[in-house]
Protein backbone atom coordinates (compact mmCIF):
# COMPACT_ATOMS: atom_id res chain seq x y z
CA UNK A 1 0.00 0.00 0.00
CA UNK A 2 1.22 3.67 -1.15
CA UNK A 3 2.16 4.81 2.76
CA UNK A 4 0.92 8.42 2.46
CA UNK A 5 -2.85 6.42 2.10
CA UNK A 6 -1.95 4.13 5.39
CA UNK A 7 -3.95 6.64 7.17
CA UNK A 8 -6.69 9.09 6.82
CA UNK A 9 -5.99 12.81 7.29
CA UNK A 10 -5.93 14.30 10.59
CA UNK A 11 -8.98 16.81 11.41
CA UNK A 12 -9.34 19.65 13.87
CA UNK A 13 -6.55 20.64 16.57
CA UNK A 14 -7.67 18.73 19.55
CA UNK A 15 -5.83 15.48 20.48
CA UNK A 16 -7.37 12.12 20.07
CA UNK A 17 -7.61 9.71 22.83
CA UNK A 18 -5.52 6.70 23.21
CA UNK A 19 -7.72 4.59 20.35
CA UNK A 20 -9.25 7.27 18.42
CA UNK A 21 -12.20 5.62 19.15
CA UNK A 22 -16.08 5.57 20.96
CA UNK A 23 -14.38 3.41 23.08
CA UNK A 24 -12.29 6.17 24.82
CA UNK A 25 -15.05 6.73 26.74
CA UNK A 26 -14.72 4.73 30.33
CA UNK A 27 -17.27 1.82 30.08
CA UNK A 28 -17.90 1.45 26.18
CA UNK A 29 -17.22 -1.18 23.86
CA UNK A 30 -18.24 -2.30 20.47
CA UNK A 31 -18.79 -5.34 18.96
CA UNK A 32 -19.79 -6.64 15.38
CA UNK A 33 -21.28 -9.12 13.59
CA UNK A 34 -20.96 -9.91 9.90
CA UNK A 35 -22.67 -11.50 7.05
CA UNK A 36 -21.49 -11.69 3.95
CA UNK A 37 -21.97 -14.71 1.11
CA UNK A 38 -22.57 -13.70 -2.35
CA UNK A 39 -25.99 -11.05 -2.24
CA UNK A 40 -25.88 -11.44 2.01
CA UNK A 41 -23.77 -8.25 2.62
CA UNK A 42 -25.25 -6.85 6.47
CA UNK A 43 -24.94 -7.40 9.59
CA UNK A 44 -25.12 -5.88 12.87
CA UNK A 45 -23.03 -3.42 15.59
CA UNK A 46 -23.58 -2.94 19.03
CA UNK A 47 -22.05 -0.09 21.33
CA UNK A 48 -22.37 -1.42 24.90
CA UNK A 49 -22.50 1.75 27.66
CA UNK A 50 -21.05 -0.18 30.72
CA UNK A 51 -20.35 -3.45 32.37
CA UNK A 52 -23.59 -3.89 34.69
CA UNK A 53 -27.19 -4.13 33.36
CA UNK A 54 -28.68 -1.56 31.28
CA UNK A 55 -31.75 -2.14 32.38
CA UNK A 56 -31.42 -1.27 35.78
CA UNK A 57 -28.62 1.18 35.54
CA UNK A 58 -30.10 3.44 32.76
CA UNK A 59 -27.76 5.58 30.69
CA UNK A 60 -28.51 9.42 30.15
CA UNK A 61 -29.36 10.43 26.63
CA UNK A 62 -30.38 12.13 23.98
CA UNK A 63 -31.34 12.72 20.63
CA UNK A 64 -31.42 15.10 17.49
CA UNK A 65 -33.42 14.09 14.14
CA UNK A 66 -31.88 16.14 11.61
CA UNK A 67 -33.99 14.68 8.78
CA UNK A 68 -36.46 12.34 10.04
CA UNK A 69 -36.44 9.70 7.12
CA UNK A 70 -35.88 6.63 8.95
CA UNK A 71 -37.13 3.36 10.88
CA UNK A 72 -35.62 3.40 14.54
CA UNK A 73 -36.83 1.86 17.57
CA UNK A 74 -37.24 3.11 20.71
CA UNK A 75 -36.48 6.94 20.23
CA UNK A 76 -39.51 8.54 21.89
CA UNK A 77 -38.76 7.00 24.43
CA UNK A 78 -35.25 8.64 25.12
CA UNK A 79 -36.77 11.84 23.80
CA UNK A 80 -39.38 11.19 27.05
CA UNK A 81 -37.18 10.11 29.86
CA UNK A 82 -33.65 11.00 28.39
CA UNK A 83 -32.52 7.87 29.12
CA UNK A 84 -31.03 4.74 27.35
CA UNK A 85 -31.88 0.94 28.85
CA UNK A 86 -30.33 -1.20 26.42
CA UNK A 87 -26.96 -1.46 24.35
CA UNK A 88 -27.44 0.76 20.92
CA UNK A 89 -27.76 -1.57 17.93
CA UNK A 90 -27.21 -0.42 14.30
CA UNK A 91 -28.12 -2.67 11.46
CA UNK A 92 -29.71 -2.41 8.29
CA UNK A 93 -33.62 -1.07 7.51
CA UNK A 94 -35.74 -4.29 7.50
CA UNK A 95 -33.76 -5.94 10.38
CA UNK A 96 -34.79 -3.68 12.88
CA UNK A 97 -37.70 -5.75 14.29
CA UNK A 98 -34.97 -8.95 14.33
CA UNK A 99 -32.72 -7.10 16.80
CA UNK A 100 -35.40 -4.86 18.54
CA UNK A 101 -36.57 -8.45 19.67
CA UNK A 102 -33.16 -9.75 20.29
CA UNK A 103 -32.48 -6.87 22.64
CA UNK A 104 -35.96 -7.54 24.43
CA UNK A 105 -35.18 -11.29 24.92
CA UNK A 106 -31.50 -10.52 26.08
CA UNK A 107 -33.14 -7.84 28.75
CA UNK A 108 -36.36 -10.32 29.76
CA UNK A 109 -33.38 -13.48 30.49
CA UNK A 110 -31.29 -11.29 32.71
CA UNK A 111 -34.28 -9.89 34.05
CA UNK A 112 -37.45 -11.87 34.27
CA UNK A 113 -39.60 -9.77 35.99
CA UNK A 114 -39.72 -7.41 32.78
CA UNK A 115 -43.14 -6.86 31.88
CA UNK A 116 -44.77 -8.44 34.67
CA UNK A 117 -43.55 -7.15 38.07
CA UNK A 118 -41.60 -4.42 36.51
CA UNK A 119 -41.68 -2.12 33.81
CA UNK A 120 -41.46 -3.42 29.82
CA UNK A 121 -37.99 -2.11 28.58
CA UNK A 122 -37.46 0.09 25.53
CA UNK A 123 -34.88 -1.08 23.13
CA UNK A 124 -33.07 1.42 20.55
CA UNK A 125 -32.04 0.53 17.40
CA UNK A 126 -31.30 2.77 14.44
CA UNK A 127 -30.49 1.60 10.65
CA UNK A 128 -29.55 2.81 7.65
CA UNK A 129 -30.39 1.31 4.10
CA UNK A 130 -27.89 -1.33 2.85
CA UNK A 131 -30.21 -2.78 -0.39
CA UNK A 132 -27.82 -1.48 -2.99
CA UNK A 133 -25.32 -3.84 -2.12
CA UNK A 134 -27.13 -6.69 0.51
CA UNK A 135 -30.05 -8.36 -0.49
CA UNK A 136 -32.42 -6.67 1.94
CA UNK A 137 -35.50 -8.33 1.23
CA UNK A 138 -33.93 -11.37 1.98
CA UNK A 139 -34.20 -9.90 6.00
CA UNK A 140 -31.01 -12.09 6.73
CA UNK A 141 -30.32 -11.08 9.88
CA UNK A 142 -32.04 -12.75 12.90
CA UNK A 143 -32.00 -12.78 16.74
CA UNK A 144 -29.09 -14.85 17.15
CA UNK A 145 -26.62 -12.25 15.00
CA UNK A 146 -27.39 -9.40 17.77
CA UNK A 147 -26.27 -11.85 20.59
CA UNK A 148 -23.42 -12.65 18.51
CA UNK A 149 -22.15 -8.86 18.17
CA UNK A 150 -22.80 -8.01 21.78
CA UNK A 151 -20.54 -11.15 22.85
CA UNK A 152 -18.38 -9.44 20.64
CA UNK A 153 -17.97 -6.40 21.76
CA UNK A 154 -14.98 -5.05 23.56
CA UNK A 155 -12.63 -2.00 23.29
CA UNK A 156 -10.69 -2.77 20.46
CA UNK A 157 -12.61 -3.30 17.32
CA UNK A 158 -12.61 -2.83 13.65
CA UNK A 159 -13.93 -0.02 11.01
CA UNK A 160 -15.17 -0.13 7.60
CA UNK A 161 -17.15 -2.62 6.20
CA UNK A 162 -17.70 -4.30 9.00
CA UNK A 163 -21.02 -5.11 11.45
CA UNK A 164 -23.80 -3.18 10.41
CA UNK A 165 -21.21 -1.38 7.96
CA UNK A 166 -21.07 -4.13 5.64
CA UNK A 167 -23.44 -3.04 3.19
CA UNK A 168 -23.27 0.32 3.25
CA UNK A 169 -21.84 3.22 0.57
CA UNK A 170 -21.23 6.55 1.17
CA UNK A 171 -20.21 9.20 -1.41
CA UNK A 172 -20.89 6.33 -4.37
CA UNK A 173 -18.13 4.85 -2.39
CA UNK A 174 -17.37 2.07 0.36
CA UNK A 175 -18.66 3.26 3.42
CA UNK A 176 -20.09 1.94 6.97
CA UNK A 177 -18.68 1.81 10.40
CA UNK A 178 -16.33 4.98 11.16
CA UNK A 179 -15.19 5.96 14.58
CA UNK A 180 -13.01 8.79 16.55
CA UNK A 181 -12.77 10.57 19.90
CA UNK A 182 -11.10 14.08 21.10
CA UNK A 183 -10.24 15.33 24.43
CA UNK A 184 -11.80 18.60 25.28
CA UNK A 185 -9.53 21.81 26.03
CA UNK A 186 -8.39 22.07 29.62
CA UNK A 187 -7.04 19.69 31.85
CA UNK A 188 -11.07 18.30 33.00
CA UNK A 189 -10.37 14.58 30.94
CA UNK A 190 -13.31 14.71 29.37
CA UNK A 191 -13.06 13.26 25.90
CA UNK A 192 -15.93 13.19 23.37
CA UNK A 193 -15.85 9.96 21.18
CA UNK A 194 -18.12 9.26 18.29
CA UNK A 195 -19.08 5.93 16.08
CA UNK A 196 -21.39 6.73 12.96
CA UNK A 197 -22.50 4.82 10.37
CA UNK A 198 -22.42 6.09 6.97
CA UNK A 199 -24.49 5.70 4.02
CA UNK A 200 -24.79 9.09 2.48
CA UNK A 201 -23.87 12.05 -0.04
CA UNK A 202 -22.78 12.37 -3.31
CA UNK A 203 -19.94 11.82 -4.59
CA UNK A 204 -19.41 15.17 -6.06
CA UNK A 205 -19.71 16.45 -2.41
CA UNK A 206 -17.13 14.58 -0.89
CA UNK A 207 -14.74 17.22 1.12
CA UNK A 208 -11.95 15.16 2.88
CA UNK A 209 -9.90 18.18 5.81
CA UNK A 210 -11.01 21.13 3.60
CA UNK A 211 -10.31 19.94 0.11
CA UNK A 212 -13.02 19.38 -2.85
CA UNK A 213 -11.80 15.41 -3.45
CA UNK A 214 -15.47 14.05 -4.53
CA UNK A 215 -15.47 17.55 -7.04
CA UNK A 216 -12.40 16.47 -8.66
CA UNK A 217 -13.32 12.56 -8.62
CA UNK A 218 -16.72 14.00 -10.42
CA UNK A 219 -15.21 16.29 -12.76
CA UNK A 220 -12.48 14.07 -13.94
CA UNK A 221 -14.93 10.76 -14.19
CA UNK A 222 -18.10 12.66 -15.18
CA UNK A 223 -21.14 10.38 -14.70
CA UNK A 224 -20.24 8.92 -11.67
CA UNK A 225 -21.94 10.81 -9.17
CA UNK A 226 -25.03 9.76 -8.23
CA UNK A 227 -28.23 11.50 -5.94
CA UNK A 228 -27.43 12.55 -2.51
CA UNK A 229 -29.68 9.87 -0.31
CA UNK A 230 -28.98 6.99 2.51
CA UNK A 231 -28.60 8.14 5.56
CA UNK A 232 -26.27 8.34 8.79
CA UNK A 233 -26.18 7.39 12.34
CA UNK A 234 -23.67 9.09 14.86
CA UNK A 235 -23.27 8.20 18.17
CA UNK A 236 -21.48 10.41 20.21
CA UNK A 237 -20.46 9.21 23.84
CA UNK A 238 -18.59 11.19 26.64
CA UNK A 239 -17.57 11.04 30.42
CA UNK A 240 -18.53 14.57 31.12
CA UNK A 241 -21.55 14.90 33.15
CA UNK A 242 -24.46 16.10 31.20
CA UNK A 243 -28.09 16.01 31.82
CA UNK A 244 -30.25 15.36 29.00
CA UNK A 245 -30.25 18.90 27.81
CA UNK A 246 -27.28 19.22 27.45
CA UNK A 247 -26.69 16.12 25.69
CA UNK A 248 -29.40 16.69 23.23
CA UNK A 249 -27.16 19.79 22.70
CA UNK A 250 -24.38 18.11 22.00
CA UNK A 251 -25.75 15.30 19.60
CA UNK A 252 -26.89 18.71 17.56
CA UNK A 253 -22.90 19.32 16.93
CA UNK A 254 -22.73 15.94 15.04
CA UNK A 255 -24.60 18.24 12.39
CA UNK A 256 -21.55 20.58 11.53
CA UNK A 257 -18.93 18.15 11.71
CA UNK A 258 -21.29 16.12 9.06
CA UNK A 259 -21.57 19.07 6.92
CA UNK A 260 -17.81 19.43 7.02
CA UNK A 261 -17.51 16.17 4.58
CA UNK A 262 -19.95 17.28 2.41
CA UNK A 263 -23.38 15.93 3.17
CA UNK A 264 -26.58 17.87 1.79
CA UNK A 265 -28.66 15.81 4.24
CA UNK A 266 -31.08 14.81 1.25
CA UNK A 267 -34.82 14.15 0.95
CA UNK A 268 -34.25 10.27 1.22
CA UNK A 269 -31.28 11.01 3.77
CA UNK A 270 -32.53 10.15 7.59
CA UNK A 271 -29.83 12.02 9.51
CA UNK A 272 -29.90 11.30 13.56
CA UNK A 273 -27.32 11.60 16.32
CA UNK A 274 -27.62 10.67 19.65
CA UNK A 275 -25.59 11.91 22.74
CA UNK A 276 -25.07 9.72 26.14
CA UNK A 277 -22.83 9.95 29.09
CA UNK A 278 -21.04 7.24 31.20
CA UNK A 279 -20.13 9.99 34.03
CA UNK A 280 -23.25 8.28 35.86
CA UNK A 281 -26.19 6.29 35.56
CA UNK A 282 -30.06 6.35 36.54
CA UNK A 283 -31.24 2.98 38.82
CA UNK A 284 -34.79 1.22 37.49
CA UNK A 285 -35.65 0.95 41.10
CA UNK A 286 -37.27 3.58 42.67
CA UNK A 287 -35.55 1.95 46.09
CA UNK A 288 -32.07 2.44 44.69
CA UNK A 289 -30.55 6.48 45.52
CA UNK A 290 -30.47 8.65 42.46
CA UNK A 291 -27.29 10.06 41.44
CA UNK A 292 -26.00 13.19 43.44
CA UNK A 293 -23.55 14.82 40.70
CA UNK A 294 -22.47 18.00 39.71
CA UNK A 295 -23.18 18.97 36.11
CA UNK A 296 -20.61 21.00 33.96
CA UNK A 297 -21.75 24.37 34.04
CA UNK A 298 -23.77 25.55 30.46
CA UNK A 299 -20.75 27.99 30.25
CA UNK A 300 -18.15 25.55 30.18
CA UNK A 301 -19.77 23.35 27.03
CA UNK A 302 -17.60 24.79 24.07
CA UNK A 303 -14.90 22.83 24.38
CA UNK A 304 -17.54 19.73 24.28
CA UNK A 305 -18.85 20.68 21.54
CA UNK A 306 -15.65 21.50 19.74
CA UNK A 307 -14.78 17.67 20.25
CA UNK A 308 -18.33 16.49 18.63
CA UNK A 309 -17.51 18.21 15.71
CA UNK A 310 -14.03 17.18 14.84
CA UNK A 311 -14.88 13.89 16.67
CA UNK A 312 -17.85 13.23 13.81
CA UNK A 313 -16.22 14.68 10.92
CA UNK A 314 -12.74 11.96 11.54
CA UNK A 315 -15.49 8.87 12.33
CA UNK A 316 -17.00 9.41 8.88
CA UNK A 317 -13.62 10.06 7.27
CA UNK A 318 -12.20 7.07 8.99
CA UNK A 319 -15.66 5.18 8.15
CA UNK A 320 -14.65 5.31 4.03
CA UNK A 321 -10.98 5.17 4.71
CA UNK A 322 -10.85 1.39 6.57
CA UNK A 323 -13.13 0.55 3.94
CA UNK A 324 -12.75 -2.46 1.77
CA UNK A 325 -14.46 -3.01 -1.50
CA UNK A 326 -17.62 -5.12 -1.71
CA UNK A 327 -19.90 -6.87 -4.08
CA UNK A 328 -23.13 -7.51 -3.92
CA UNK A 329 -26.32 -8.16 -5.09
CA UNK A 330 -26.57 -8.28 -9.15
CA UNK A 331 -22.87 -7.60 -8.85
CA UNK A 332 -23.21 -3.85 -7.77
CA UNK A 333 -19.49 -3.39 -6.30
CA UNK A 334 -18.10 -0.50 -4.26
CA UNK A 335 -14.63 0.94 -4.55
CA UNK A 336 -13.09 2.67 -1.63
CA UNK A 337 -11.92 6.55 -1.20
CA UNK A 338 -8.33 5.20 -1.24
CA UNK A 339 -8.71 3.91 -4.33
CA UNK A 340 -9.76 6.74 -5.86
CA UNK A 341 -7.15 8.90 -3.74
CA UNK A 342 -4.30 6.24 -5.20
CA UNK A 343 -5.54 6.61 -9.34
CA UNK A 344 -4.24 10.90 -8.69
Amino acid sequence: MNHALALPPRIGVLPEGGRNAVTDVPGVRVGHCTLSRAEIQTGVTVLCLHDRSHFLHKVPAAASVFNGFGKSVGLMQVEELGVLETPIALTNTFSVPAVAAAQIQVAMADHPDIGRESATVNPLVFECNDGYLNDIQAMAIEPTHYRQALAAAQPEFAQGSIGAGRGMSCFGLKGGIGSASRIAPGDTGYVVGALVLSNFGRLRNLIVDGKPVGRVVAERDAGRSEPDKGSIIMLLGTNAPLDALQLRRLSARAALGLARTGSCMGHGSGDIALAFTTAYTVPQRATDPMPAIAMVHASLLDGLFEAAVEATEQAVLNSLWFAEPVTGRDGHARTTLRSILAQN
